[in-house]
């Protein structure tokens, strides 16, 4: 029976190690900091963000918009007042397809950290003012994307004004909506004669 030598046996060890590692992505930067805001939101009794395609729309956008901007990398986070409402993203909002009335409860907090080193980045989300964001309850959806130093966060809230609706589905759920009123106002008619 042939056995695997010494210098083979280590050459395979290391390719295996190659075939079966995953390369580093801006993804997994954001998916650390997703993880670590819902840490940090059900240590306090809050439930945990649920990703917002939308808001990650908006988010990938703004993030591209300040980077090609080139904004110098100055730790914005600190200064008090730097959120934003998505209403000042009018750019992001058509680009991404979304309703402008569904975006009045909506809260952009852009960050800078050079590198985005991963506890950096989450501790100018947590030990800001922007924890009063991360902690206010209403806000349940969240988009979080990166381009080089920016890490941009968007928070949807739980109403209306602030889901984030595609412009198409809030018309057509609008439009079906008043079917329903229609359709039930000729029924009341036909039954009361």
């Amino acid at each position: 029976m042939a056995s695997v030598k010494p210098p083979h046996f280590l050459l395979l060890v290391v390719l295996a190690i190659f075939l079966l590692s995953h390369p580093v992505h801006g993804d997994d930067e954001e998916d650390h900091l997703l993880r670590g805001l819902n840490s940090f939101r059900t240590s306090v009794n809050l439930p945990a963000f649920n990703k917002n395609k939308n808001a990650h729309c908006v988010a990938e956008k703004i993030a591209d918009d300040i980077d090609d901007d080139d904004q110098p990398c100055m730790n914005l986070s600190n200064s008090q007042g730097n959120e934003n409402r998505l209403s000042d993203y009018p750019k992001a909002i058509s680009k991404c397809n979304i309703d402008a009335n569904t975006t009045s409860d909506v809260i952009v907090l852009p960050v800078c950290v050079p590198k985005l080193v991963p506890t950096l980045v989450l501790t100018n989300f947590t030990r800001t003012h922007y924890s009063k964001f991360i902690n206010d309850s209403s806000f349940s959806g969240i988009g979080i994307s990166s381009e080089n130093d920016w890490m941009v966060v968007v928070l949807a809230s739980n109403t209306p004004a602030g889901s984030l609706a595609n412009g198409a589905y809030y018309l057509v759920n609008a439009k079906v909506g008043l079917g329903h009123y229609k359709l039930l106002f000729l029924l009341g008619f036909a039954l009361s004669t």
